[in-house]
């Protein structure tokens, strides 16, 4: 049975998950889950078998020699970690590499932990390639097949139709046990879809502030963004064509951004500005 209209429009704990993979564009979600796990001190609390769900053909495990000189094997795996970002506030992170076969099964045995971990929500997290271009705002889409929380969050239905990855299993499987569920995706520009993506990686990160309610350290990303996208900008430079295409993307861009109101974004940028310098709930003083 689905949980009734929550007194908070996320309640939690919350369950928060990204995917090494065809989710992934650009590592950005990944490296998101992972800025969090590192900045949240959070602690591993359980993991996923790959022997059940990884092809290892596909996703090798990888051979290294550990401090004390030991040879060690790595294996594909999924990771489960909490965090305490704040007094009272929970957040599950699950990191793993999209699972090569047994689907229904892999979901149950996230979302069994999840239960155990008395998770009430569930974000996943995706990112995809797109025509967008690389000096804007990177685009981030909040969708969710519950009307309530929809309507609580102010977010679109999903309107995707076609092959899916685990992302959208997963959400879909949380769903179906009573879950709060949605899915955060950012695009990351086709013409620079090698990894990292830090600038994706930033406004993923915005995104899941809102939703959370709580500010995020963001350390040295906003940097690296800057640098990343100066370092596309000489590229483009010295492509014609890469060039015209890029400020054919940025027309499209600004003119289908005309009609909108920018009062709300920038009152929620502010809000974040806030939180940091009040060093609010989760921003780490």
């Amino acid at each position: 049975m689905t949980a009734g209209l929550p007194d908070e429009p996320l309640p939690g704990p919350v369950l928060l998950a990204a995917f090494e993979g065809w989710n992934d564009a650009g590592s950005a979600a990944t490296q998101a889950l992972a800025h969090l796990h590192e900045v949240w001190g959070a602690e591993q609390v359980d993991e996923l078998d790959p022997e059940e769900y990884h092809d290892f053909q596909v996703n090798r495990p990888t051979i290294g020699t550990s401090e004390d000189g030991t040879r060690v094997i790595t294996w594909p795996s999924t990771t489960i970690a909490l965090a305490e970002p704040a007094p009272g506030r929970q957040v599950v992170l699950v990191h793993g590499i999209e699972p090569s076969m047994r689907w229904r099964g892999y979901c149950a045995e996230v979302l069994e932990i999840a239960e155990r971990l008395h998770v009430r929500s569930v974000v996943t997290v995706g990112a995809l390639l797109a025509d967008v271009p690389h000096t804007r705002p990177i685009p981030v889409t909040t969708t969710s097949d519950d009307r309530r929380l929809r309507e609580a969050l102010d977010l679109e239905p999903a309107s995707y139709e076609g092959p899916t990855g685990i992302v959208g299993v997963l959400q879909h499987e949380a769903a179906r046990r009573g879950l709060h569920a949605l899915s955060v995706w950012s695009a990351v520009p086709h013409y620079v879809a090698h990894p990292p993506s830090p600038k994706a990686t930033l406004a993923l990160l915005a995104r899941l502030e809102e939703l959370l309610g709580m500010g995020v350290p963001l350390g040295d990303l906003p940097e690296d963004a800057d640098a990343w996208q100066l370092g596309v900008d000489e590229l483009a430079a010295e492509d014609a064509e890469i060039a015209e295409y890029v400020a054919q993307l940025e027309e499209a861009k600004d003119t289908a951004d005309l009609p909108e109101a920018s009062g709300e974004a920038i009152a929620r940028e502010f809000e974040r500005y806030l939180r940091r310098r009040d060093g609010g709930p989760g921003t780490g003083g």
